[in-house]
C-alpha cells in the first residue's frame, strides 16, 4: 500500500501540466517569425521556462511552431526536467474574439532517492480570447495525458520493496486536467502576460499537491 502510495503521489508530480507559451494573435504580424520565450511559475515548486516559436503566417490559419523546456530551481539540474514540442494554431476570429487549439508531445524526468521516472505524453488545450493590438485576455482548458512511463527503482527502494520492478509500464499512467485565464500587455514586438489556473486529476479525485497554475511570462519577437 505504502508502495503505490509513493508512486500515485510522484507520478502527480510528473504529469502536472506545462506552463506553455503564450501569444496576442492580434498584435502578431506577418513578419515576425520568430518567437523568444522566458518564463517562471509553479508547478511544485518555482519551475524556470524557456521556449522558441515559428510564425507561419496563413491568413486563415496563423500557426506556430515550437518547442519549450523547464526545470524546477533546486541543487541539481537535470534530476528533474521537461522538454516539449508541437504546434499551435488560430481556428477562428470573429471581430477581436479569436480561438486557437494546442497540441504537443511532451518528455518529462523526475528523480529523487526511490527512484527515476522517464515519461512521455501529450498536452492539448483550447483558448478563446479577446484580443486587442495592445493587450489580450482569455480562457484556456486543458489536458495533459501520460501515456508511457519507465521507472528505475534505487537500491534503496529496492530493499524495502524487494518484489519491485524497473521497466516501461503501458497504458497510460496519469493526467490532469487543466483550466484558467490568461492576460498580457503588448508593446514594440514584446509582450509580458500572467497566467492563474487550477488542476484536475483525471480520476477527479485525488488532488495535486499544489493544485492551482501561476505562470509570469516575456516574449520578444523578430
Amino acid at each position: 500500500m505504502k508502495k503505490n502510495i509513493l508512486l500515485v503521489w510522484i507520478m502527480m508530480m510528473v504529469t502536472y501540466p506545462i506552463r506553455s507559451q503564450t501569444v496576442n494573435w492580434y498584435a502578431l504580424n506577418a513578419k515576425e517569425k520568430h518567437i523568444l520565450n522566458a518564463n517562471i511559475g509553479t508547478e511544485y515548486g518555482v519551475i524556470f521556462g524557456l521556449g522558441y516559436g515559428y510564425h507561419f503566417d496563413n491568413r486563415f490559419f496563423p500557426l506556430i511552431i515550437g518547442a519549450e523546456a523547464s526545470i524546477p530551481s533546486g541543487n541539481t539540474l537535470l534530476d528533474d526536467f521537461k522538454v516539449k514540442a508541437g504546434a499551435h494554431v488560430r481556428w477562428a476570429k470573429i471581430h477581436d474574439v479569436q480561438f486557437s487549439t494546442r497540441i504537443q508531445g511532451i518528455f518529462r524526468k523526475f528523480e529523487n532517492k526511490n527512484v527515476a521516472i522517464s515519461n512521455f505524453g501529450v498536452d492539448m488545450a483550447g483558448v478563446i480570447g479577446y484580443y486587442r493590438p495592445t493587450w489580450f485576455a482569455g480562457g484556456e482548458v486543458g489536458f495533459d495525458k501520460a501515456i508511457v512511463t519507465h521507472f528505475r527503482h534505487s537500491e534503496h527502494y529496492k530493499e524495502i520493496y524487494p518484489e519491485v520492478k524497473n521497466g516501461w509500464y503501458e497504458p497510460a499512467t496519469g493526467g490532469n486536467f487543466y483550466y484558467g485565464i490568461q492576460g498580457g500587455y503588448s508593446f514594440s514586438r514584446q509582450e509580458v502576460y500572467v497566467k492563474l489556473g487550477n488542476i484536475v486529476s483525471q480520476d477527479f479525485k485525488t488532488k495535486p499537491r499544489l493544485p492551482f497554475l501561476v505562470q509570469i511570462g516575456y516574449n520578444y519577437k523578430l
